[in-house]
């Protein structure tokens, strides 16, 4: 259409020059508006064909993956689709750094969280990797991916819905009534750290690939109907090779104060790998015991400590520990059994730190099998100094401590 109207108008000016004399600059002119139109036309004929080029790179990704993984494969929704099933992205459940998640409905009724992934401008390569390698895991202690979308900047990933939220509700806060204060017992405390053990063991040793989650912590553990507790966010999760050392670059690390490992912050720890998301564990499972709550304690002197640093205290003195969450010598079993392993996975030195699977045995085994581990270096001072906390300094006061008085 846009050629024909240039032709009328080269016409139009060739009449109008032989009327007005002035046939040589006409043309110049028109021959230069007849070029710099076919210059556009060429760069507007190249840029389509690079559009459609990526849109066909992309869909044959896709398509490959879906091929590759067949009925083990998420189910692919258009974004349109997203929006319908989330009633507009009505529904708001959570807010993250890498996108935020929407209660949702599938057109079969299934309940759903959707994640939207904040845009990006890549090709989605990346994108479906991530997905072709969370697809095919399946352990009922990790959140089962169900479906994702892309579609160019748009980027979405589908899990099944767990009606009990996060466990970080159910830790006591002090002077915090935006929190719910549901008591979790001892069996409950013991039964989320088995489950959470053995879908890390999975993902660490159990599937095609090796998945380093690198944010573990109450937030991203998840409970369904039953309270099973399932691993979940993994929408961004740092993916090894099996045939590799599963040791990632501190540039692709990621993580959250108060439960992140010495050695993601500081080379001078060692590497990045699995025993990271142990030591996570650990300091997850401290902060559950301990209920996130001060408590005030008949200990000489006065000082306010790193609670892990507390623990190993009592411990080592064969003193009670007088966690709210105790109630009998069952209760009693149990929690010191946690708190142990826990004291495990928080050692410093990443290779003192037990594997996954050597968590479960011990979860697994009987206490009196289990040995008190050293006290972590980056502790407090011994009990009875008075000494600021420095290692709540070091990672902005985010670490767990307990209030000691006389």
């Amino acid at each position: 259409m846009s050629l024909l109207w240039l032709g009328l108008l080269m016409v139009f000016l060739l009449v109008f020059a032989e009327k007005t004399g002035k046939v040589k600059f006409l043309v110049a002119v028109a021959v230069s508006a007849a070029g710099a139109v076919g210059i556009l036309l060429v760069l507007g004929f190249c840029l389509r064909r690079h559009f459609h080029k990526k849109q066909n790179q992309t869909h044959l990704i896709i398509e490959q993956f879906l091929e590759a993984h067949g009925h083990l494969a998420a189910k692919r929704y258009t974004y349109l689709e997203v929006k319908k099933a989330t009633n507009n992205f009505k529904n708001k459940l959570g807010q993250g750094a890498f996108g935020s998640v929407y209660k949702g409905r599938l057109s079969d009724g299934t309940l759903v969280a959707v994640k939207v992934l904040i845009e990006l401008n890549n090709d989605g390569e990346e994108f479906i990797n991530e997905v072709s390698s969370i697809s095919v895991t399946s352990h009922v202690n990790i959140v089962g991916l169900l479906g994702f979308c892309l579609e160019g900047s748009k980027r979405a990933l589908i899990y099944e819905y767990m009606s009990n939220g996060s466990i970080d509700k159910y830790i006591q806060k002090q002077n915090d009534p935006s929190k719910i204060n549901l008591q979790l017992t001892s069996k409950a405390i013991y039964n989320i750290a088995i489950g959470v053990a053995r879908g890390l063991e999975y993902l660490h040793k159990g599937c095609n690939t090796r998945i380093l989650h690198l944010d573990i912590k109450p937030h991203n553990i998840l409970l369904d109907d039953d309270f099973c507790p399932k691993i979940s966010d993994f929408g961004l999760a740092k993916i090894c090779p099996t045939n590799k050392d599963s040791i990632v670059s501190l540039l692709g690390a990621r993580g959250t104060a108060g439960y992140i490992a010495p050695e993601v912050f500081s080379r001078n720890f060692g590497g990045v790998s699995h025993k990271s998301d142990v030591y996570s564990f650990g300091m997850m499972m401290m902060e559950i015991v301990g209920g996130r709550k001060k408590m005030n304690m008949e200990v000489e002197g006065s000082s306010e400590i790193f609670m892990p640093h507390w623990i190993h205290h009592r411990l080592k003195s064969n003193l009670e520990l007088r966690l709210e969450c105790i109630k009998n010598e069952r209760d009693r079993e149990l929690i010191k059994k946690i708190v142990i392993v826990s004291l495990w996975c928080i050692q410093i030195e990443p290779s003192n730190r037990p594997a996954m699977k050597k968590v479960v045995d011990m979860m697994e085994g009987g206490l009196e099998l289990l040995e008190l581990p050293p006290l972590p270096v980056l502790s407090l001072p011994p009990i009875t100094s008075t000494s600021p906390s420095v290692l709540e300094d070091l990672v902005s006061g985010s670490f767990y401590s307990v209030s000691l008085s006389s």
